[in-house]
C-alpha cells in the first residue's frame, strides 16, 4: 500500500492508469501475491483502485473521493466516532458555502442540470428514487459553484447518513406531504441561486437541511 501511495503521490501512477500485474508487483516488492492482493482490496475499499476481469482489463487507479470519504464517514457514524449532529453541522456549513458560490458564479450547465433534476422530482413519489434525485440536485448546485471538492463532500456526507434517513422516511406517516415540502424548499433554493442572492440562497439551504432533519430524526 505504501508503494502504491508513493507512486500516486510522485505522479508515476495517474488516474486511469493500470497497475502492473500482481505477479510483477509481488516480485518487484519482494512480497507474496497474497499481500499484493490484500493491499489492492483495501485500496479498492478506499475508492482509489478498481479491478476488472477479462482480457485487457486488470487493476487501475480510478479515484472516486466521494465513495471513499462516504465509506469512512459511514463507518465512523456506525461506531459513534462522529455524531449525526456533527455531520449535520458540517453539511450545513458546506452547502451554505456551496450555494453562495453557485449564486455568485452561475455555472449555467450545472444550474440547468439542477433545474432538470428538480423537474423530475415533481413526478417521483417513492422515497428511494426521490432521494437519488435529491442528491443529484444538491450535487448540481455544489458544482454550479465550480468546486468539485464541495460536490464530493456533499455526496460523501449524504451517503454516510443514507441509512438512518432512509429508515426515517419509510417510517413517516405522511411521506407525500414531507416530499412536497422538500420540493418546495428546492424550488426556493434554486430561485435564490438564479437571482444571484448569495445570502438568501445560503439561508434557504440551511433552513431546508435543519427542517428536514428535524422532521425525520428530531434534530436540526
Amino acid at each position: 500500500m505504501s508503494h502504491i501511495d508513493a507512486e500516486i503521490l510522485s505522479g508515476r501512477l495517474t488516474n486511469g492508469q493500470r497497475l502492473p500485474p500482481e505477479r510483477e508487483l509481488a516480485t518487484q516488492l519482494g512480497v507474496s501475491r497474497g499481500a499484493v492482493r490484500e493491499a489492492i482490496r483495501v485500496l479498492q475499499a478506499q475508492g482509489i483502485l478498481v479491478s476488472e476481469t477479462g482480457r485487457g482489463n486488470g487493476t487501475r487507479v480510478e479515484s472516486t473521493p466521494s465513495n471513499a470519504i462516504g465509506h469512512i464517514l459511514r463507518l465512523q457514524l456506525a461506531l459513534d466516532m462522529v455524531s449525526f449532529a456533527d455531520l449535520t453541522e458540517t453539511r450545513v456549513a458546506l452547502e451554505k458555502a456551496a450555494v453562495a458560490s453557485a449564486a455568485r458564479i452561475q455555472h449555467e450547465e450545472a444550474l440547468q442540470r439542477a433545474e432538470a433534476t428538480l423537474g423530475r422530482m415533481h413526478d417521483v413519489a417513492a422515497p428511494d428514487p426521490f432521494n437519488e434525485l435529491d442528491t443529484a440536485f444538491h450535487v448540481a448546485l455544489a458544482e454550479a459553484g465550480d468546486n468539485h471538492l464541495m460536490s464530493d463532500l456533499t455526496v460523501a456526507i449524504r451517503r454516510a447518513v443514507h441509512t438512518p434517513i432512509r429508515k426515517a422516511e419509510h417510517a413517516l406517516a405522511d411521506w407525500a406531504g414531507f416530499r412536497d415540502v422538500l420540493v418546495a424548499d428546492h424550488v426556493a433554493m434554486l430561485a435564490a441561486v438564479r437571482a444571484g442572492d448569495e445570502d438568501l440562497a445560503a439561508a434557504r439551504t440551511e433552513a431546508h437541511i435543519r427542517s428536514a432533519y428535524a422532521t425525520l430524526l428530531g434534530q436540526g
